[in-house]
C-alpha cells in the first residue's frame, strides 16, 4: 500500500496486521480522488473509520489543509500514527483513538466543520445511527460531501435533507457521495 499521488507520492504505508481492518484498496482509492478532482486542494478532511490512515494520507498528499483521522481499534491507531510518522504530516493531521459517536460529539462541541467526511465502517455495519449523528453535530460544511464506501448491495438511508449525489461501484463496493 502507498501514497498514489501529491507531495508523498510512491511513499510506502503500513496497514494493521489481521482482518480486523479492511485497508481501501489502492484501485478505490485512486477512483475516489479521481472523482474528487479540484476539491481536496485546501479542504478539511475527516476520515471517521481511518484504519491505516490512507485515505486521509491521500488527502493531505493531495493538498488538503488539514485531516482528523478517528478508529477506535488500538492496533489501527498505532499503524496510522507510524505512517503520520513516516510521512512527516503530523502538524495537518489529529488521530482520534476513540468511537465513532463520541468522536463525532468531541468535534462537534469543539464546532468543527468539514469540507469532506469519509465513512469505511465494517462492511457489516448500518452507517444509518453515524449519519444521524453527523447531521446533528452539523459537521459537514457548506458545500461539503459524505463519501461512505460500502458493499455495494447494501442500501443507505440518509437523514432527511441529505440527497445521494453520485454512486460508483467497484467489484462488490461501492462509493456513495451525498450532499445537503
Amino acid at each position: 500500500m502507498r501514497i498514489i499521488a501529491g507531495e508523498y507520492r510512491s511513499r510506502p504505508l503500513t496497514a494493521p496486521k489481521g482482518t480486523n481492518t479492511r485497508p481501501t484498496l489502492d484501485q478505490t482509492r485512486e477512483a475516489l480522488f479521481n472523482i474528487l478532482q479540484g476539491r481536496v486542494e485546501g479542504t478539511r478532511f475527516l476520515d471517521l473509520y481511518a484504519g491505516s490512515g490512507a485515505v486521509a494520507l491521500e488527502a493531505v498528499s493531495r493538498g488538503a489543509a488539514s485531516a482528523v483521522l478517528c478508529d477506535q481499534a488500538h492496533a489501527a491507531c498505532a499503524c496510522i500514527r507510524e505512517n503520520i510518522r513516516k510521512l512527516g504530516c503530523d502538524s495537518r493531521t489529529r488521530l482520534m483513538e476513540m468511537p465513532d459517536q463520541r468522536a463525532v460529539a468531541m468535534l462537534a462541541r469543539e464546532g468543527a466543520q468539514f469540507d469532506l467526511i469519509y465513512l469505511d465502517p465494517p462492511y457489516a455495519m448500518d452507517l444509518t445511527p453515524v449519519l444521524a449523528a453527523l447531521k446533528e453535530a452539523d459537521l459537514l460544511a457548506p458545500d461539503g460531501l459524505i463519501i461512505a464506501e460500502h458493499d455495494a448491495s447494501t442500501e443507505i438511508t440518509l437523514p432527511e435533507g441529505w440527497r445521494l449525489t453520485r454512486r460508483k461501484v467497484y467489484r462488490d463496493t461501492a462509493l456513495s457521495f451525498y450532499a445537503v
